[in-house]
């Protein structure tokens, strides 16, 4: 196993081709992991034909790749494995599929589509600063035709809308609300709160100060997953520096990262580790918190406020793959309870992942993946569906026709404040 990205051995195409039979032919023996996602049906339909009888060294490349292809990163496969480190195996199935990624972009470079879907800032800069003529162009079906030529994004993948002001324009043109705070700590917004749904950025800022919280924004930037997604290390890593650099020093200041994107802070607690190694990055990784995570402490601590006026009935929780990931329970279901509603929380993937629900090689998959999400949403028959995902929230949006929201948007709502 060579995990280690700071070693050569990492980057050899031979070694990662040895390393991913090592552990298909692991996972071959075991087979837990097959209800989870494509990758591991279509290994152990290629593992189990009467050419290859279960021997990965007979199983041809282009099997071996296509494997590797169809990881999104959902993380849950490692949760799931019993031969995960320190077991003896030392079995990491999503690193190795980045790996693979990584390895093959070094020697063959990134490829365009993966360029253009892992620069959010650009993309998002660009679009908040067209908006809303970047909404109609996202509608149009002559430039989503050419975007799906040029770039990869499927014709008929709904894209989230673009905002002219910025979250952190509005942050920034603000007056704080706390006089007297109970608690400090740092936001990190997140590009989807920065450029696509600054509502959620306004509802949680509105709620934490509620709660007597000072909320801060460190400067920050794209926290690396899009570009990880595609093999781009570099440019995830020059990403994580700055973010690690900037973060760590509200940390010192005494404030924990608080962070309303799953993905996001699935980025700064796992992998910012893994990839920088430096100092910087593991005190930013012990000290990040999921939004939720954080508001379940501080009613944990007692000092949450509980008065809701305006309570709703019933909402369905669609609970994010990489929430689950991190092993934190469903806190965001646990504080919405709190309000009074009734939550049924829907442990369903939407099978977006990051950007590859997005390409045009995996969007019809990635619908079908996503039925029993759009099913159980469906059956819910509430009132509001929730979600902290904000990939997750446009494909039960395509999907189902109904709205997803952020759940700090619905707690907003349940304390009663206006701009939610």
């Amino acid at each position: 196993m060579t995990l280690d990205i700071r070693r050569a051995e990492f980057w050899k195409l031979d070694a990662v081709d040895t390393e991913l039979r090592r552990v298909y032919d692991i996972c071959s023996g075991c087979r837990r992991c097959l209800p989870l996602c494509p990758s591991f049906k279509v290994l152990f339909d290629r593992l189990d034909v009467d050419a290859v009888d279960g021997d990965v060294e007979k199983l041809p490349a282009k099997d071996v790749k296509e494997v590797v292809d169809l990881c999104y990163q959902c993380k849950l496969c490692y949760n799931h494995c019993p031969y995960t480190p320190p077991h003896r195996w030392q079995v990491d199935f999503p690193r190795l599929m980045l790996r693979s990624r990584s390895a093959e972009a070094r020697h063959k470079g990134v490829t365009l589509q993966d360029r253009f879907l892992g620069n959010t800032e650009l993309v998002g800069r660009l679009g908040s600063l067209a908006a809303p003529v970047s909404n109609w162009a996202s509608s149009f079906p002559p430039h989503r035709a050419l975007m799906q030529a040029v770039v990869g994004i499927h014709k008929d993948r709904q894209l989230p809308a673009f905002h002219r002001e910025t979250f952190s324009a509005w942050f920034d043109r603000r007056k704080p609300a706390v006089s007297k705070p109970r608690a400090r700590m740092a936001l990190f917004a997140t590009c989807s709160v920065e450029f696509n749904d600054p509502a959620a950025g306004r509802a949680a800022v509105a709620v934490l100060e509620r709660n007597g919280v000072e909320v801060s924004l460190p400067a920050q930037r794209c926290c690396g997953m899009p570009y990880l997604d595609g093999g781009a290390v570099k440019e995830a890593k020059g990403l994580i520096t700055d973010n690690a650099k900037s973060l760590a020093e509200a940390v010192r200041q005494g404030c924990p990262i608080v962070v309303p994107g799953p993905t996001c802070s699935y980025m700064l607690k796992q992998e910012y580790p893994w990839l920088d190694g430096s100092e910087d990055a593991n005190l930013v990784a012990g000290s990040t918190r999921d939004l939720f995570e954080y508001l379940a402490g501080l009613h944990a601590a007692g000092t949450l406020d509980t008065r809701f006026p305006n309570p709703p009935r019933k909402i369905a929780y669609q609970l994010p793959c990489h929430l689950k990931a991190q092993n934190m329970g469903t806190k965001s279901a646990d504080v919405l309870r709190l309000t009074g509603a009734e939550v049924e929380t829907i442990e369903k993937c939407s099978a977006v992942d990051g950007t590859w629900g997005m390409k045009k090689e995996y969007f019809q998959l990635s619908m079908k993946l996503a039925e029993p999400l759009f099913n159980g949403v469906r059956e819910a028959g509430a009132d509001r569906v929730a979600t902290d995902c904000p990939l997750a929230a446009l494909r039960i949006k395509q999907g189902t026709g109904v709205e997803a929201r952020h759940p700090i948007r619905i707690l907003a709502e349940a304390y009663g404040i206006e701009d939610a």
